[in-house]
């Protein structure tokens, strides 16, 4: 049923998207807190665009796509599941703010702290929106 395929895996989407911002709170967090200490490299959590390709791989097909007469066979074309993508952690050690080694800017933390907040209370409205819909219709 692609309705009830559609709705799970948009509050699948949400939730994960949710878990990721939870995720890049405390990396924000762990970044302001050591903002003073010599040498150290600010953190941040890599996700979208992980996601992204993992749905687009979805929806691209090849123009030929080769048949499998044996599970040893290498296929030309394997969908990459958004389920198995998870958030990774990324140490910057390119960038210096600072003469003591550290590159922690405060100002780029507090912004990306304010933007992962409003995203994370966009991500709720949504899903509270997605909730509303079933709601209506089993009304």
């Amino acid at each position: 049923m692609q309705i009830s395929n559609n709705f799970f895996k948009t509050v699948d989407l949400i939730h994960r998207a949710m878990d990721v911002s939870l995720i890049r709170r405390g990396v924000i967090a762990n970044n302001l807190a050591n903002a003073e200490v010599p040498n150290f490299k600010r953190s941040e959590i890599n996700f979208e665009s992980e996601l992204k390709r993992a749905l687009e791989t979805e929806k691209q097909r090849p123009p030929i796509e080769l048949v499998r007469t044996d599970p040893r066979h290498i296929s030309n074309w394997q969908p990459r599941d958004y389920r198995d993508v998870r958030p990774r952690r990324v140490v910057d050690f390119v960038s210096a703010a600072q003469n003591n080694g550290n590159n922690v800017d405060m100002e780029q933390e507090l912004t990306g702290a304010m933007e992962n907040q409003l995203l994370y209370m966009l991500l709720a409205q949504a899903e509270a929106f997605e909730f509303n819909q079933v709601s209506t219709v089993l009304r």
